[in-house]
């Protein structure tokens, strides 16, 4: 009898937080790569943001509509046009148990700052965090900061308690190889808590039952496998093995679209795919030149960017899921404007004449370093690349490596590159958050990803006077100035906007995010 009553206790509990136990499912779903690490600050990632985000929360979020609304703080005012005071929600408790508080907020801006972190960009505007009490902070920021709320979404909170008592008070820096307790375990308030892990296979979670808010999913176990060959991920949707790819690679999407009890989900993304060089140091660590760097040389850059057809990347490569740009921004994010975005077109006669003007009339070697498993068809965008400069004489050689070992090259202490591929989604879907973090002068909490070095003095100025101008026909004026000068310039070579192309069974219903997040708070598994 009383193993009954447990038992009954149970699946009460079950339906009051996740609906009855009949509808309660599996729901297991694939991704060409893993998420690499539990720490929520380990990477400035889409992917591993995503996922950890279901684990952990930041004080405020997006909704399904991508507006800003309150998570772990409830509300938000201004004393000043530099001070934000936030009242945090009160209840909340860790996944362990620990009562969630203002300390826990304190402590979290401490670490995403600190040395180890990939995100120390989302507080660059704050001078100061303060406790005022138990549930009340108070953010100062530099300067007025019209984006603060939307630069802390990506920003989720994690446990003093725990960190310290697991020694993890500082993430660990990924490009190194390095491991602490976050790297494999995770503490959040979250929906989410992470059951098991095994890197680069499979990792588990169960939902939280004392979640503060209220569930729409009717999830009891999520399993997320990775599969990186495109064929067996595709096969496994097909044969019901999994209930959803989060990468469709673009030859399969047609395929899939006509296959009985599969739906296509599909959207424009807002990351852009680009190139860039090392324009700093004055010998490439990649190249068969010696004694100078060719990226330095405006016309050099010209070329490589005459030399590539975007629209045959889009006809060829990406079967027309791609809308090619101009710009390192586009459409919806603040700030785009179609009469800035001019795309280049391909002239390989003006390249081979800007390269032996510039001294390279036989072309010269250098690796581009791509990613195998990050970006829709990334390696076939990287190998397409090469044949277009094999055109004017340039001899490329490819690197394409998986996201673990690329993004440790690319974005090292040094930024070991001379020629890559990279993507960026503006994470607070303004044209400043590129500038600052992927456009801007290296230095201290700016310039971060870029790791070409691309510097302009003017170009600085103007992010620096976006970050704090609240007219918006001014500001606009100022992002267009920027972006003309560094399309000028050809600090990097923009590609495109990928679509966004999930694949799921017919009886899971998803939110799907032109941020390509992945909310599992919305998803359901019918019958």
């Amino acid at each position: 009898m009383r193993r009954l009553l447990l038992a009954g206790a149970a699946a009460l509990a079950l339906g009051m937080g996740f609906g009855s136990a009949a509808e309660a499912a599996t729901f297991r779903w694939a991704n060409d790569g893993d998420v690499n690490s539990m720490d929520p600050y380990a990477r400035n990632e889409t992917f591993l943001l995503t996922f950890t985000h279901n684990i952990y929360e930041p004080l405020v979020r997006r909704n399904r509509e991508l507006k800003v609304e309150p998570a772990l703080a409830t509300s938000w005012s201004q004393s000043s046009p530099t001070v934000w005071r936030l009242n945090l929600r009160q209840g909340v408790k860790f996944h362990d148990g620990t009562p969630f508080t203002a300390d826990d907020v304190v402590f979290s801006a401490t670490r995403v700052r600190a040395q180890g972190s990939n995100l120390t960009s989302v507080l660059s505007s704050v001078k100061e965090v303060r406790k005022i009490d138990d549930f009340t902070v108070e953010f100062e920021t530099h300067a007025p900061d019209p984006i603060f709320l939307e630069e802390i979404t990506t920003w989720a909170i994690m446990s003093k308690k725990w960190a310290e008592a697991n020694n993890a008070t500082q993430a660990v820096d990924l490009t190194t190889g390095q491991e602490n307790f976050a790297t494999r375990n995770a503490n959040g308030t979250g929906p989410f808590m992470l059951a098991s892990r095994e890197p680069d296979r499979r990792t588990v979670l169960r939902p939280n039952p004392n979640w503060w808010d209220k569930p729409e999913h009717n999830l009891d176990e999520v399993v997320f496998n990775v599969i990186g060959n495109d064929a067996t991920r595709v096969a496994a949707l097909l044969s019901g093995e999994v209930d959803m790819i989060y990468t469709v690679p673009p030859q399969d999407t047609e395929r899939l679209s006509r296959a009985p009890n599969v739906r296509i989900h599909q959207q424009a993304e807002l990351r852009t795919v680009f190139l860039g060089f090392d324009q700093v140091r004055d010998e490439l660590l990649k190249s068969d030149v010696r004694g100078k760097n060719p990226f330095k040389d405006l016309r050099v850059r010209q070329a490589f960017q005459l030399a590539i057809d975007l629209e045959a990347i889009k006809s060829r490569i990406m079967r027309n899921q791609s809308r090619p740009t101009g710009l390192m921004i586009g459409p919806g994010v603040n700030g785009w404007s179609e009469g800035a975005d001019r795309v280049v077109r391909p002239d390989i006669n003006r390249a081979k004449q800007l390269l032996a003007e510039a001294g390279y009339p036989n072309g010269f070697s250098v690796t581009l370093d791509c990613p195998n498993d990050r970006y829709v068809n990334d390696e076939a965008i990287c190998t397409a690349v090469v044949s277009m400069l094999a055109r004017i004489g340039v001899k490329v050689n490819l690197a394409a490596q998986t996201r673990a070992r690329y993004f440790a090259e690319i974005l090292a202490p040094r930024y070991n590159t001379s020629f890559y591929m990279l993507g960026w989604t503006p994470t607070t879907y303004d044209a400043h958050n590129t500038l600052y973090n992927i456009m801007a002068t290296r230095g201290g909490q700016r310039g971060v990803f870029n790791s070409g070095g691309w510097s302009n003095p003017r170009f600085d100025q103007l992010t620096d006077q976006i970050a704090v101008e609240t007219d918006l026909a001014k500001r606009q004026q100022l992002i267009d100035e920027a972006m003309k000068l560094h399309a000028d310039q050809v600090g990097h070579i923009p590609l495109h906007q990928q679509v966004v192309v999930w694949a799921a069974r017919n009886n899971i219903t998803l939110q799907q995010m032109a941020d390509n997040y992945f909310p599992l708070r919305y998803v359901r598994v019918g019958q």
